[in-house]
């Protein structure tokens, strides 16, 4: 994993924790905020594992329900079939759970730290703009109103854009993958459409009239 991916997902998870009024924020605010984020991702890896325990149970009573309940083969091929569905889905949650030991330990490195705390703290002093650029790019949505993991996916990226130097193309790859990690695939189809607007806003704006 790279550094600053893993410091984008740190951001992610620490920017919805900060105070929605502008306010000034010391360094140690920040570094707070930061390991909230990593405690609220513990705390996340272990609901998760007990709702893939659940789905697991789930799952088999469906299938004990398929040999004696079913009334014919139809009902019984959907029973498994949920039941398989469930299975995969809680084998999908506990595969993502061996990930967090490895993410927990590369969040504590000085150079994950430093630039998760440089995303946080640019965007909290360039809200205003920030916000403007996705408000403008959006069609039919009101920032408000998104789902808040998507509209935190574009305020990083978009903050990356327009105060950190990093490379459009590259911003909006690393905001799909962070959306097909955290959202959903509207979600990141959504993302990378609403950045591309909002990078040809930028354009426009920087040509000479």
């Amino acid at each position: 994993m790279q550094a600053r991916r893993i410091a984008r997902e740190l951001a992610l998870l620490s920017i919805s924790q900060l105070p929605a009024k502008q306010e000034r924020l010391t360094t140690q605010k920040l570094q707070d905020i930061v390991v909230a984020a990593i405690r609220t991702l513990s705390t996340d890896a272990r609901d998760t594992l007990e709702t893939a325990v659940a789905e697991l149970q789930r799952g088999n009573s469906r299938l004990l329900s398929s040999e004696t309940r079913a009334s014919d083969v139809d009902s019984a091929r959907d029973m498994v079939r949920e039941a398989i569905d469930l299975t995969e889905t809680a084998i999908n949650r506990v595969g993502r759970t061996f990930e967090i030991p490895e993410f927990l330990q590369l969040a504590n490195q000085p150079d994950v730290r430093s630039y998760a705390l440089e995303i946080i703290t640019r965007f909290h002093e360039e809200r205003e703009a920030v916000d403007a650029a996705l408000t403008n790019a959006l069609v039919g949505w009101q920032l408000d109103r998104l789902a808040r993991v998507d509209r935190d996916i574009l305020r990083i990226a978009v903050t990356e854009i327009m105060y950190l130097g990093l490379r459009v193309e590259f911003a909006i790859n690393e905001a799909v993958e962070l959306a097909k990690r955290y959202s959903d695939e509207e979600g990141y189809k959504f993302i990378n459409g609403v950045l591309r607007r909002v990078t040809e806003q930028l354009k426009a704006k920087a040509k000479p009239s």
